[in-house]
């Protein structure tokens, strides 16, 4: 039998066992959420083919390619990746492949220098060691350290230690009769979201400059991320001695892109106001250390103890500072140039203009083996595939649209400027955004969702297998209990519906209302942001095999073939109401926000939209397990419930922050999640006025997308019926 008949033959019989749901992955009703069983059958047989042509070989050849050479934004090497992307895609039969050119703010350094005058002297290094393991570290490309959209100056100045460099640990300071106005101080990094002390190094910048500091130094304690936490770089994953965390101190948490021209895109010819007018440009100094050029610091520095849990991992005595003085010199160059994002797209055969958006970012610090490149060759993987499958006549319904964003680790700037320039139609088109920023850094799968999305999350889990021979949901339940610290947790928390910023989902979610999905296999990622995070890193400690980047491939496109193919888009508000429910049942637990507000009409809201959305699954679900959807009926509703993540923003956007629009989701400065963001900063702040205006306003917001829901379903019961 020839290996086609063969195909063929596996095929029908894969379709018709999935017609009576014996398919694993098909739900209790024998089809896929959104599908009717006919439709359930073809899916599973479009996915089934999908997911077997993706090759670890290739991926790994990809990335080898996105890693030979640093490629920071704005540099040849990127640019070239840029028209390197658009030719692998044009080859592969991507259609539309588009290289679009904004010209923003770059930041560059010229002259860094950080030295320690007194008691003793040392000059910091700023580069890292090179390993004979390892020949990408010598490179001579790599760049020194430096922050970007850091200010340039010139500041001899006492050192004062603040811990993690957030507001409490400055309270502290203070209460012992500390000043840190006119000073150096010396932060450390954080760990990963959740841990003690969390916070994006802008937000450290942000804070310091508010109090006045002259200039910051972040340095990588190996508590966090070094020998503490096990083997170091060459021989484990974690950061070895001069192992420098670069990145940007922009003030994105307030507005992203490119800070000369917020709110706009900064396309050719656009007005750029000056960069001392942009609220998301840092006016102090700043500087990433190693620790190993902190230590000599640290161990000078003076001044009384510090508490205990402000020790990190030195063998030396932490202390609060004031004795030591240090030089720090930086010059920038801040200047416009071009960035390059490339968009492609795979027409749909029957919604050309409802649009699944997958995207991932192509710049990186140095090599970018985990960050962002693993998810560049998962991208450049899954739309090979597609692209052989386009080959053969199987066309999504719906239209796939790539995104290879360029400035992302600058300030989100190259899917930010391309989502202002294009506002109008993904508003109207946008389906879903399907962000992937690093593939994997380890074996455990980590998942975002707004609540709407959640649930089709875990459903396609089941239906990919995983590297140990399970399923990713067996894996991931398991991972997630883990690291909750529980067992036999309900499937409704295995998705982590609180979403924070700092990836390229924000403009999407948090301007344009777009719903979006977070996808990222984590390990023990030691080397975040450095030169160490290579090729060599993946290939020895990160992934293998390129195991948990080939399953993100085929994750990643079964998530996008599971929306572009269903016939009513798989959306479940039931479950966004009860998330809702509960960040307002958690507001007022931290903030006795009825002590000031009624919040029993925003209760009858959200209970109002529960039982319309409920209404609307029971016919949906109805009209799918029957099989009979009259399609013109479906891109009605399709077109309905598309409108509804869109009514969470407010055209005013949250208070002090207007570029942000969602109602519902933001960050904070942090980067960390922050739900019902407008009320929940003034309940914070003790502003109960405003706290009452931005209940009225999810009041209303409430009050329309339960309309909306309710005349939905309306609409396509009747339609359904009057067609069939």
């Amino acid at each position: 039998m020839s290996r086609t008949r063969k195909i063929g033959r596996n095929l029908a019989l894969l379709a018709c066992l999935a017609a009576v749901g014996l398919v694993f992955g098909t739900t209790r009703h024998g089809r896929f959420s959104g599908f009717t069983r006919k439709s359930s059958a073809n899916e599973q047989a479009y996915e089934r083919q999908m997911r077997a042509l993706a090759s670890p070989a290739r991926i790994r050849a990809f990335h080898r390619y996105l890693t030979a050479e640093p490629h920071i934004a704005g540099s040849k090497r990127n640019d070239e990746l840029a028209r390197w992307v658009a030719e692998q895609w044009k080859r592969q039969g991507i259609e539309d492949v588009t290289i679009h050119e904004y010209d923003v703010l770059d930041s560059k350094p010229r002259e860094i220098s950080v030295e320690l005058v007194s008691p003793v002297r040392y000059r910091a290094r700023l580069r890292e060691d090179v390993y004979a393991q390892d020949p990408d570290t010598n490179n001579p490309k790599i760049t020194g350290a430096f922050f970007g959209y850091s200010a340039s100056g010139d500041v001899t100045a006492p050192v004062v230690y603040a811990n993690f460099g957030n507001p409490e640990d400055y309270a502290y300071l203070k209460s012992r009769g500390i000043d840190v106005r006119g000073k150096i101080v010396l932060v450390r990094y954080s760990g990963p979201y959740g841990q003690r002390g969390y916070s994006y190094r802008g937000y450290k910048a942000y804070t310091a400059q508010k109090l006045g500091a002259a200039a910051i130094l972040i340095y990588s304690d190996p508590a966090q991320d070094g020998f503490a936490k096990g083997k170091v770089f060459p021989n484990g994953p974690w950061g070895p001695a001069s192992n420098i965390q670069r990145g940007s101190i922009t003030y994105d948490f307030i507005e992203p892109g490119d800070p000369t021209t917020p709110g706009w895109a900064s396309v050719p010819g656009a007005k750029h106001i000056s960069p001392n007018d942009s609220r998301s440009m840092p006016k102090i100094i700043g500087v990433p250390l190693s620790w190993h050029d902190a230590e000599p610091i640290l161990r000078n520095i003076g001044g009384p103890a510090t508490p205990k849990f402000w020790q990190g991992a030195l063998s030396i005595p932490y202390r609060l500072g004031g004795q030591a003085r240090v030089h720090v010199h930086v010059e920038m160059d801040n200047r416009i140039r071009p960035y390059y994002d490339v968009v492609g797209r795979i027409t749909g055969s029957e919604h050309p203009n409802q649009w699944i958006l997958l995207g991932n970012h192509r710049d990186a610090w140095v090599f970018g083996g985990v960050d962002p490149s693993s998810g560049t060759a998962s991208m450049l993987e899954l739309t090979r595939d597609l692209g052989r499958l386009l080959k053969k006549g199987m066309r999504p319904k719906r239209t796939l649209v790539f995104g290879d964003w360029d400035g992302e680790e600058y300030a989100l700037t190259g899917s930010t400027e391309w989502g202002e320039q294009y506002a109008n139609e993904l508003r109207k088109n946008g389906v879903a955004y399907l962000n992937v920023d690093y593939a994997a850094s380890g074996p455990n799968f980590h998942g975002d969702a707004v609540p709407s999305l959640a649930p089709l999350l875990v459903e396609v889990s089941r239906a990919v297998r995983a590297p140990s021979g399970g399923t990713l949901y067996d894996e991931w339940r398991a991972s997630r209990e883990k690291e909750m610290g529980k067992t036999d947790i309900p499937d409704d928390e295995l998705v982590d519906t609180r979403i924070g910023s700092g990836s390229d989902h924000t403009v999407f979610l948090n301007h344009l209302g777009i719903p979006a999905v977070l996808l990222e296999f984590d390990g023990s990622y030691g080397v975040y942001h450095s030169a160490y995070d290579d090729f060599y890193w993946i290939n020895h400690f990160g992934d293998p095999g390129y195991r948990h980047v080939t399953l993100m491939t085929k994750l990643w496109g079964t998530m996008a073939l599971r929306l572009a193919n269903s016939d009513i888009l798989p959306y479940d508000f039931a479950f966004y109401a009860r998330q809702i429910r509960l960040y307002v049942h958690e507001l007022d637990a931290r903030s006795h926000v009825q002590r000031h507000v009624d919040l029993a009409p925003l209760e009858k809201r959200i209970s109002e939209f529960e039982t319309a959305a409920k209404n609307l699954n029971e016919t949906t679900s109805a009209a799918l397990t029957s099989g009979e959807v009259s399609a013109s009926a479906a891109e009605n509703l399709n077109r309905a419930l598309m409108r509804v993540e869109r009514n969470w923003c407010d055209p005013k956007g949250i208070p002090g922050r207007p570029w942000f629009k969602h109602t519902i989701y933001a960050s904070r400065y942090t980067y960390a999640h922050l739900e019902l963001p407008g009320m929940t900063e003034a309940a914070e702040a003790g502003h109960w006025d405003v706290v009452a205006q931005q209940e009225k306003i999810l009041e209303r917001e409430l009050e329309a997308n339960t309309e909306l829901l309710s005349e939905a379903r309306a609409g396509f019961a009747a339609a359904n019926r009057a067609k069939n």
